[in-house]
């Protein structure tokens, strides 16, 4: 998990500003779901506004689509799905508005992200559909680590 936290760091502009992604990881990791919604709502609010990611200004809407995929794993990881479901939606949009060159990056982070979650609550069937839907939605071979990349048969593009 750590690994990922770093990983979205380097793909986010906004990592030299104050963040509570690594609080919120934090949390996560020893069980806290509802300190970790807590901070990556604040996150959350703070990339969306319309200076910072809109259809007209995508200056940070990577950022945010990682803040909405962190909100979402640790809704989905905290038992509700519903509201899991509805930060994954607006982590979706955000890529819709990111820059082409960055998407298949943040892309696979944020499916990766509501993929683990549902598989670790052990919703398999949505963490397979998640991991399939980031794979058509051209995300990069981040993905493939997902636990349902095995499930769905899937393995990582061969390097060339």
């Amino acid at each position: 998990m750590q690994l990922l936290g770093i990983t979205a760091c380097a793909l986010a502009a906004a990592c030299t500003s104050p963040s509570y992604q690594a609080e919120a990881l934090q949390a996560s990791d020893s069980g806290d779901q509802k300190t970790a919604i807590r901070l990556a709502a604040k996150d959350v609010a703070k990339f969306s506004t319309p200076d910072q990611c809109s259809p007209e200004k995508n200056t940070n809407c990577g950022t945010l689509a990682l803040a909405y995929g962190s909100l979402a794993q640790y809704q989905i990881l905290n038992g509700d799905k519903t509201a899991g479901e509805r930060s994954f939606s607006n982590a979706q949009r955000a890529l819709g508005w990111m820059d082409r060159a960055d998407r298949p990056s943040a892309t696979a982070m944020v499916y990766h992200d509501v993929s683990e979650a549902f598989w670790k609550v052990g919703d398999r069937a949505r963490a397979v559909a998640v991991f399939k839907q980031g794979r058509a939605a051209g995300g990069d071979g981040w993905l493939f680590f997902a636990s349902a990349a095995q499930a769905a048969g899937q393995e990582p593009p061969a390097a060339h």
